[in-house]
Parts: structure tokens; C-alpha cells; sequence
């Protein structure tokens, strides 16, 4: 279902949090914040016992970790270990500033990291090369803005099932920051999105009276619609919607030639109803399924009677 705009605005209200410089805990494993704030007082250099995720949404500032200085843009985020000083640096006041920011404590990651050491390897890396900032393409942005509200969301939940819904989410969102870091740092990114693409023009092909919808594909293959519009274009030059009907009215082509009734054609191949095959197929061949049925029948007419 579609939100509109009222409702997400409302949404957004709910998540928000009110800033304060509090820099301790007050819970023993995580806390997650969603800030919108404008016209703040310059926050002063500061450290604390816990590890930082930050995620940079909007604003003017750079941002100083330990002895670099960082200019954000949307999608940035910074990794920040125990007792690394970090400072944020205000330079306009015209945009409001606006991030989402997890706080894990250091006895909790010790916890995960006993599940599995993959989990916890974003922060031994930027431990080890004390390179603090993350910076990946907007898909990705977008996919982990996705992550991070989920979490959120959950955070603030009080549904059945909500602390084994709240670890399990907490694994999968630094397993997935674990592992575009790993591979930014070992420059394989390039073959998980081309075997990404592979594996979803497979599925797509598989599975074309499916539901294939950017949702169904994102649920399924476990990452962003964002993510898989993006790689699917860069690799197919069409949108996943475009490839889908394409490959639908080809298919539906086949059918209406092997004899099934054009009144039939279109529920066995993925359509929800005549009026939408029927508008598509004319856009694509120019032409009425019908009448295409009959200049096909007509050709292979002419050509026989030429034969004899």
C-alpha cells in the first residue's frame, strides 16, 4: 500500500528523537535515533565507551574523526569505535540536520561477535586502518537508510517476538555493513552485483506468471528494490518493469501462436487483466493482439500459396 504524504510525514514524526548531548547509555546493548535538527550549538570534541554507527542524511558539515575531517553527503556513514574523539562541524545553518545514528555497547558486540567474528568485521577494520567514513554508491545509500529505519522501527515496537526480532536485525544490518566494507576493501563489489543481476534475470525468467514485483524481488534475494533497480539497469539498460513486460509479451506472442485464445492469453503469462495486456501489446507491436494473430495467420497464408 502506497503511503501519502500525510502519513509519511506522520511516520517520520514518530520516529524522530530529541537531541541531547548525552554521551552514556541506558540500556545494556543498543539504541538507535533518528534526529531532525536545526540551528544546533556546536557540539565540542568527545569520545565515549560505546561504538557509533553514524548515517548522514542531510545537512552542511564536515565531520572530524580522531585527525580526519570528513565532508558528508547523503549516504555517508562513519564507523566509530571506543574512545576515538569525533566532533561534527556546522557550516550552515540553512538545510536542518538530519541523521540516524546506532549506539552498540561494547559487552553486546562481544556477545554478536561470539555468534560469528563476519559480524563485528566493519569495526576491526576501520579499527585496524583507522579510515572511518564509509561512502558507497546511492543504491547502497538508499538500501542502508532502508536497514536503519527498520531497525528503528523495531526498536520503538512492542510486538510479539520484538528481542528476538531486534537481535536477528541488529546480525543481518552488520553483516551487510560487514560486508560492503569487505568488499570495498578487497574491490569484489563488481562480481556480487554482476552474479546479483545473473541470479535475478534467471529468477525473472523462471517465474514470469509469479508475482515479480520490485518488493517480491527485494524480499526474495534479500536486498533493497533500490539495489536491484540500479544493477539491473546499469547491466540491462531497462528497468526491472520494462524488462518484465517485454519479456511477458513475448512470451504471450508464443502462446497466441501455438492456439491459445486471445482471451486467455493474457492470465497465463502474468497480466492482471485484458484491458492492461491489451494497452501494453499495442504500445509494444503497434497492433491489437487479434490483429496481430491475424497478420502472422495472413503471411503464413501468403507464403504457402506462393510455395504451391
Amino acid at each position: 500500500m502506497i503511503k501519502k504524504k500525510g502519513e509519511e510525514r506522520s511516520m517520520k514524526y514518530k520516529l524522530l528523537s530529541e537531541f541531547s548531548q548525552r554521551q552514556h547509555m541506558n540500556t545494556v546493548d543498543y539504541e538507535i535515533f533518528y534526529f531532525d535538527d536545526s540551528n544546533l550549538a556546536q557540539v565540542p570534541s568527545h569520545t565515549h565507551d560505546y561504538y557509533e554507527i553514524y548515517f548522514f542524511l542531510e545537512g552542511f558539515i564536515h565531520y572530524i574523526v580522531k585527525d580526519k575531517k570528513y565532508k558528508l553527503e547523503f549516504g555517508d556513514c562513519l564507523l566509530i569505535p571506543p574512545k576515538v574523539e569525533h566532533q561534527p562541524i556546522f557550516l550552515d545553518s540553512s538545510k536542518p540536520y538530519r541523521r540516524l545514528v546506532l549506539w552498540i555497547t561494547a559487552k553486546y558486540l562481544e556477545k554478536i561477535a561470539q555468534i560469528s567474528p563476519d559480524l563485528i568485521y566493519c569495526f576491526e577494520h576501520v579499527i585496524e586502518k583507522e579510515d572511518y567514513k564509509f561512502h558507497g554508491e546511492a543504491s547502497i545509500g538508499h538500501d542502508i537508510h532502508a536497514r536503519f529505519i527498520t531497525l528503528l522501527e523495531e526498536s520503538r515496537s512492542n510486538r510479539f517476538g520484538n528481542h528476538a526480532a531486534k537481535t536477528l536485525q541488529l546480525g543481518s544490518f552488520l553483516l551487510n555493513f560487514s560486508r560492503l566494507i569487505y568488499d570495498q576493501n578487497n574491490q569484489v563489489a563488481f562480481h556480487y552485483q554482476h552474479d546479483l543481476y545473473v541470479r535475478i534475470y534467471n529468477y525473472i525468467g523462471e517465474n514470469l506468471t509469479e508475482d515479480l514485483s520490485l518488493e517480491h524481488l527485494a524480499s526474495y534475494f534479500y536486498v533493497s528494490k533500490y539495489h536491484i533497480s540500479h544493477i539491473f539497469k546499469d547491466n540491462m539498460g531497462l528497468s526491472v518493469h520494462q524488462y518484465i513486460m517485454k519479456k511477458r509479451l513475448q512470451e504471450s506472442v508464443k502462446g497466441i501462436l501455438s492456439g491459445i485464445p486471445v482471451s486467455k492469453v493474457y492470465d497465463q503469462y502474468g497480466f492482471s487483466d485484458y484491458t492492461n495486456y491489451y494497452r501494453a501489446f499495442k504500445k509494444e507491436y503497434g497492433m491489437s493482439p487479434k490483429q496481430y494473430k491475424d497478420s502472422i495467420t495472413f503471411q503464413k497464408g501468403a507464403r504457402q500459396n506462393g510455395e504451391t
